[in-house]
């Protein structure tokens, strides 16, 4: 890094910047943000700015979980807090009858009953709270959160309600800085409120639309953080006088369906998005890759919002994420039979023979096993193994694949066990210990996905020394880099594999260079497996990152609409 984009960074916290610094500094590449971190002295814990943080979400593991999101809101709180930030999590508190309630066991009633005014009248809603790992964990308690099911739906589907549970959320989150005294204080209104998904989405707009007009939260900022465009929280026009907001915003939110996706002729296709409102009215947007940045301002990754998010580039920045390194690392992991590390990897192979044996394959320390852990639908591209399967078959390989979703595609794998008993294993469902013994057993971990905003499992793989082959988008192409054995003299560079297009025939012509380098190349294999477990994936380098787009999105003035 230059010399005068340090003083520029430097200066950021003094209030030294001048007007055309502070314009470069919003253009500068995130990938330099650790750098800068590094110059300014290695092994500093704490930030130079602290922030009262008020992180919004449905999900936050260990409490609730579904997937990646309640992974990264789970971890990313603690490490902001760890370098001096006074951290907040909102999410519901989910009471589903189950021993996942236990969760929530710690939790304590604030004693704190607030009104909230949405949905034709007054909702009344309590917190809980629980002060673990220097965060403050406080979980919304009203009735419709205590419901046999997931967080988000049962066996019959979706629940019809999750406008109403979702709304009640972002305008309890957006209370909670002001109301709860934790740790004898509030939080108060200088806050930065990080909102994620469509879930959280109303917050920065209730900011915008029902506070700032009244000179409260003035002097806070939101940032919008995508982890799927996918899901945007649509639901009909009709809805919008439900939301507790004026109703000169509409605007913000309104969204009309292209004629092609209208129900029938007479149909105008007018709807409200939750996700397209944040998007206007965030003062910053977050993706969690910096490939999935570029994808979401794209016609065919950004679901009908490219255009609005093409006009917002300047910012939107992509961070990838971290993961837990403490429960995924292979030389404590309580889920594996035997610990290696990347000084010592040579028991690696005992955890291998070890996952054949308890799946039923033939122990074969030296057939190449290839993995797959993840949904079994359309996104993850289990359509194209599935294309795929009888050409794999063909050579001298073992497959285990682990997941559920598709009934179509359970089914499938089923069927192709009892096809390949030598060499195939299907497990229908999810285990947490299978899925680590899986990470740390399988040479090769294949993820084929269409789309993936950051993707979990490439990373837990290179961290066990499991070589990725991954379609080139999103997140897979940030985090795995494409095995060159010319590179560095001839003794290679690299962590994977990744290939595009999306086809059969690509993807199998990767696996098949995969296969090939792992029996005929073992220096060049060891260098993949040792390359990608030295791979920082720490939440600490994330957070770093995070970091230095809080200080962006207060060198702006907050979001006020334009009349």
């Amino acid at each position: 890094m230059d010399k005068s984009l340090l003083q520029i960074l430097y200066s950021l916290t003094a209030g030294e910047v001048e007007v055309n610094e502070v314009n470069s500094v919003k253009d500068i590449n995130i990938n330099s943000l650790e750098e800068a971190e590094e110059i300014e002295g290695e092994g500093k814990a704490r930030a130079r700015v602290t922030y009262n943080i008020v992180l919004v979400t449905a999900e936050a593991a260990p409490y609730s979980k579904t997937g990646g999101l309640g992974d990264v809101c789970g971890s990313l709180p603690i490490a902001l807090a760890a370098r001096g930030h006074r951290v907040m999590v909102v999410s519901p508190r989910y009471l589903n009858g189950s021993t996942a309630d236990k969760n929530f066991a710690s939790a304590v009633d604030l004693k704190r009953r607030i009104k909230l005014y949405c949905f034709g009248g007054v909702q009344e809603v309590d917190f809980f709270h629980e002060y673990r790992d220097a965060v403050d964990w406080v979980f919304v308690d009203h009735p419709s959160y205590h419901r046999p099911g997931t967080l988000y739906g049962d066996t019959r589907g979706a629940f019809g309600d999750n406008q109403f549970r979702f709304t009640l959320l972002c305008h309890a989150a957006c209370e909670a800085p002001l109301v709860l005294p934790l740790g004898g204080f509030t939080y108060g209104e200088k806050c930065l409120f990080l909102a994620n998904d469509w879930h959280a989405s109303l917050v920065p707009v209730l900011l915008a639309a029902k506070y700032r007009p009244y000179g409260v939260y003035k002097d806070a900022r939101s940032i919008l953080v995508i982890h799927n465009l996918s899901h945007q929280g649509v639901e009909s026009a009709e809805t919008y006088k439900n939301l507790g907001l004026p109703p000169e915003w509409y605007g913000a939110l309104e969204w009309v369906f292209p004629t092609w996706a209208r129900t029938h002729a007479l149909d105008p296709g007018q709807a409200v998005n939750l996700l397209k409102g944040a998007v206007v009215t965030a003062d910053r947007l977050l993706t969690v890759s910096q490939g999935y940045s570029w994808e979401i301002t794209t016609v065919e990754g950004g679901y009908g919002l490219h255009e609005l998010l093409s006009d917002r580039k300047s910012v939107i920045n992509g961070i990838t994420n971290g993961i837990d390194v403490a429960e995924w690392d292979p030389s404590s992991d309580e889920h594996i039979p035997y610990h290696y590390s990347v000084e010592n990897i040579s028991e690696k192979v005992q955890c291998k023979t070890a996952l054949q044996k308890e799946l039923g394959l033939p122990i074969r320390p030296d057939c190449p096993l290839i993995g797959f852990i993840g949904r079994l639908d359309y996104q993850k591209g289990i359509d194209l193994i599935r294309l795929a399967i009888p050409e794999i078959m063909e050579d001298d390989v073992q497959f285990i694949m682990l997941g559920s979703g598709d009934p179509m595609f359970e089914d499938w794998m089923r069927a192709t066990e009892l096809a390949y008993k030598e060499k195939f294993r299907g497990w229908v469902g999810f285990s947490v210990p299978i899925s680590h013994k899986i990470t740390a057993g399988c040479d090769i971990l294949l993820m084929p996905s269409r789309f993936e905003p950051c993707g979990l499992n490439q990373l837990y793989a290179m961290r066990y020394g499991t070589v990725p082959v991954v379609h080139d988008t999103g997140g897979l192409r940030d985090t795995v880099k494409n095995f060159n054995p010319y590179a560095q003299e001839g003794k290679g560079e690299g962590t994977g594999w990744t290939f595009s297009p999306l086809t059969k025939e690509s993807m199998l012509a990767a696996l098949k260079t995969a296969v090939r380098t792992y029996r005929e190349h073992k220096p060049s294999w060891e260098g993949l497996m040792r390359r990608g477990m030295q791979r920082d994936c720490t939440w600490e380098n994330a957070a770093i990152q995070y970091e230095q787009v809080f200080e962006w999105a207060f060198i702006d003035p907050p979001y006020v609409r334009s009349n």
